[in-house]
């Protein structure tokens, strides 16, 4: 599990429209928040990603980039953020090469998944902020309060 103080593991995955992001394209120029979420059109993360997307002024003001990631596929992000209208940007993990490896507990048992979690990462690339087990309703502003405090 990554904590507060790594440096933010390289990636590089495709977003809705099909386009290679890298995690590296932003160090040195931008803050940012990746964050990870199950599955686009489900109630929650709709929520959380509506909830980011009305603040991306807010963000974009505090020169930073947000970054949703789930293992759907690019067509399935193009229609979550169509039918909804999000302006956050959404990568698509479909091998789970960086949403596994987190650890999720429901009912008392644990398996490998996507558990819903937040990373604020300052310009130079290193990981300010880790929140897991993420509600989404309000965690939008919480966020931004945080990504506040880093600059």
């Amino acid at each position: 599990m990554l904590n507060a103080g790594d440096k933010v593991p390289f990636f590089e995955l495709p977003d809705s429209d099909m386009h290679i992001i890298n995690s590296e394209q932003f160090v040195g120029k931008q803050n940012l928040v990746i964050y990870f979420y199950p599955k686009d059109d489900t109630t929650g993360c709709t929520i959380e990603a509506l909830e980011l997307s009305d603040l991306t002024d807010d963000f974009t003001s505090l020169d930073t980039q947000v970054i949703g990631i789930s293992r759907d596929n690019c067509v399935s992000h193009a229609a979550f953020r169509d039918k909804h209208g999000l302006t956050v940007q959404l990568l698509a993990d479909t091998d789970g090469e960086v949403c596994n490896g987190q650890e999720k507990e429901k009912n008392g048992v644990k398996r490998m998944g996507i558990l819903r979690s937040t990373f604020i990462i300052d310009k130079s690339g290193i990981i300010r902020e880790v929140i897991y087990d993420v509600k989404p309703k309000g965690h939008a502003a919480q966020i931004l309060e945080r990504v506040k405090k880093i600059i």
